[in-house]
């Protein structure tokens, strides 16, 4: 499966005052809730209700890592697009994200992040996603 078939959802937000840091930029932090807010949209449109799935199954999905790389600085107000895109999920849910205004070309902010299937109460980690939740996400 090409970059380009693959299952992607694109969030448009605004920063607000609030994730801003005094030098007028967006603190890197804020990324993350960035990238959160396009990860659950991407689940949405998969028809994955994390919460729903646990309380069926048990199954949680944790983030087990995260890696961003700040090009271009977001400032008050801007108005961006996040998008999230699958790029794995067998073994874990891989998902890269990518931060730009719209009508640019420009990427601001790249990231990615993993997360793997745990079995609770037993906090046994899984060594395959689910298959309802693979064939979701059209992987």
């Amino acid at each position: 499966m090409t970059r380009q078939s693959r299952m992607s959802h694109e969030m448009r937000m605004t920063v607000p005052f609030h994730d801003v840091d005094p030098m007028q930029i967006v603190w890197h932090g804020h990324y993350l809730k960035y990238f959160d807010i396009a990860r659950f949209g991407l689940f949405n449109k998969a028809g994955i209700d994390l919460w729903e799935f646990y309380e069926k199954t048990g199954y949680l999905f944790p983030i087990t890592k995260t890696t961003t790389k700040h090009i271009l600085p977001l400032r008050y107000r801007d108005e961006f697009l996040c998008t999230a895109t699958i790029i794995e999920a067998k073994i874990k849910i891989v998902i890269d994200f990518e931060i730009r205004l719209p009508g640019r070309d420009d990427i601001f902010t790249k990231g990615r992040g993993d997360q793997v299937a745990v079995k609770y109460p037993e906090m046994e980690m899984m060594l395959a996603i689910p298959e309802e939740i693979r064939r979701a996400l059209e992987v």
